[in-house]
Parts: C-alpha cells; sequence; structure tokens
C-alpha cells in the first residue's frame, strides 16, 4: 500500500471513530424510554442519501414496516431510530432486514466501487497509450 494510501486508510479509520465516539454522546437515553422496551439503532447512509427528502421518506417508511420510527437526524449520514421490542415479531415477515445499519451502499460497497472506478479508469489509460505507441 502506498504511504498516500495508507494515510488516506488511516484518515478514514480516525473518522469512524470520532463519528462513533459523537454518536455515543447524542444518544442518551432516558430512564423512561429504557424501562418502556423500546429498541434504538443507527441507520447510516455512506452517500449522505438523507439530505434528499425523498431518499429520506423512502428510507422511513421501509422501517417502518419493521416498526422503526425517526427520533432524530444526526446529518446526512445518520438518522436515530426507535420500536417497540414487541415489533420483533413480525420481523420473520419482512423483506427487509429489520437490524440493518446501512441503507442504500454501505461504505464498504461504496469503497468498492471507487476502487473499480479507478482502475477501469486506468485500464483505460492504459489502453489508449498501448494504442498511441502501436501507431
Amino acid at each position: 500500500m502506498s504511504a498516500g494510501a495508507g494515510g488516506a486508510a488511516a484518515a478514514a479509520a480516525e473518522q469512524q471513530r470520532r463519528m462513533r465516539e459523537e454518536e455515543e454522546e447524542m444518544t442518551s437515553y432516558t430512564t423512561g424510554e429504557l424501562s418502556q422496551d423500546w429498541e434504538f439503532k443507527i441507520l447510516r447512509s455512506a452517500t449522505a442519501g438523507f439530505r434528499n427528502p425523498e431518499f429520506l421518506r423512502r428510507s422511513l417508511e421501509e422501517e417502518g414496516r419493521a416498526g422503526w420510527m425517526l427520533v432524530e437526524k444526526f446529518d446526512n449520514s445518520r438518522i436515530r431510530l426507535k420500536r417497540p421490542a414487541k415489533a420483533r415479531e413480525l420481523d420473520g415477515k419482512l423483506n427487509i432486514d429489520a437490524y440493518r445499519t446501512y441503507v442504500g451502499l454501505s461504505e464498504v460497497g461504496l469503497a468498492l466501487v471507487v476502487v473499480a472506478i479507478i482502475l477501469g479508469a486506468l485500464l483505460l489509460a492504459f489502453v489508449v497509450i498501448a494504442t498511441a505507441v502501436a501507431h
């Protein structure tokens, strides 16, 4: 791995650590919430899809089928949801994973797309250079 790629990976890991720390600080729960048998989760969008009202609406509609409801929007990449624990009883009838934490591309999926684009661009550059040298 080159120094630039290593630095980028370290920066990405540090950003992830800061985001998790921020989420822990932002997600304090009241005694009432915890005693009423609620489940909580954070749903993420690696592409900051929650900035698009339609994407947010569709995501909340899908999550709502599993009983999840919006508590707060942290930013364009993260929202916090809650549902009554008894909603688990319907999970087997859903066409989504009720405990998913990503909607759309995950961070790994996004990274794979970026790598594929870079490799495709390098291959294209190689073909263009090889063709130019051959003529």
